[in-house]
């Protein structure tokens, strides 16, 4: 299947894979995102992307706003990129200088892409969001917040494991067997990478991470679904960074 201008069929899918590319778009990219320092003193994107998460959660620590909206973001990536290469064969130039977005939208207003130009060959998500968005953020925010790396790429292979599992679902429940296909064998392929595999552990559909992303910490909170805590641990500087 070509792609369509409109990335038609992503919808079907659910707001967390529609990526928009028409209307009117934010002046702010990912590439701005991630730039350190940010693009100027008055316009901070990922600042207000995490100040908006805090505000929200109550966050009692600004890591645990880091981490939610980091994880919030890698979905985003993740589930878009998974859900092109799954449903069309290929994927659309998602560059950061490409992909606009509202740091403080939430799906699917979040992101616009400026142009849908196809890339050659096989779909390619280690080129297009590993290492295009996941890594530059990663460094970005551990370099402004001095969040642990491996709590931030645990959180993107729960991402990842998120939207692997919606996009079989939905394949499954209207008998896509060719889409579930190519979306196991994407999604293995991209647990095999080395920033990947050390994230946790897959068996089947489900996954189970070897860090936590703090949320346990919010008011109210508690432990997610592939959490290395089986209950909400108390406080400990282990604890604290997100390892087991």
């Amino acid at each position: 299947m070509d792609l369509d201008p409109e990335l038609a069929a992503l919808r079907p899918l659910g707001g967390f894979f529609v990526l928009r590319t028409a209307g009117a778009a934010p002046p702010t990219t990912l590439a701005d995102a991630y730039a350190t320092p940010p693009p100027d003193a008055h316009r901070d994107p990922l600042a207000a992307r995490i100040a908006l998460v805090a505000g929200r959660l109550r966050a009692p620590e600004p890591r645990v706003a880091v981490s939610v909206a980091q994880q919030g973001l890698a979905a985003r990536l993740w589930a878009t990129a998974l859900g092109c290469a799954a449903r069309y064969g290929r994927l659309p130039d998602l560059a950061p200088r490409l992909l606009r977005w509202d740091p403080l939208g939430s799906a699917p207003d979040d992101l616009w892409l400026a142009e849908v130009r196809p890339l050659p060959g096989e779909p390619d998500l280690v080129t297009a969001v590993l290492h295009g968005h996941l890594e530059p953020l990663a460094q970005t925010l551990t370099a402004r917040y001095g969040i642990a790396a491996g709590l931030l790429w645990g959180n993107a292979g729960s991402a990842l494991a998120g939207a692997a599992r919606e996009l079989d679902r939905w394949a499954r429940a209207h008998g896509r067997d060719d889409v579930a296909g190519r979306a196991r064998a994407l999604t293995g392929a991209l647990f095999a990478h080395p920033l990947l595999r050390p994230t946790g552990t897959r068996t089947a559909a489900a996954f189970r991470r070897r860090s936590c992303c703090l949320y346990y910490r919010v008011p109210g909170g508690g432990v997610c679904g592939d959490c290395c805590f089986t209950r909400p641990p108390r406080s400990s500087p282990e604890a604290a960074s997100g390892r087991p």
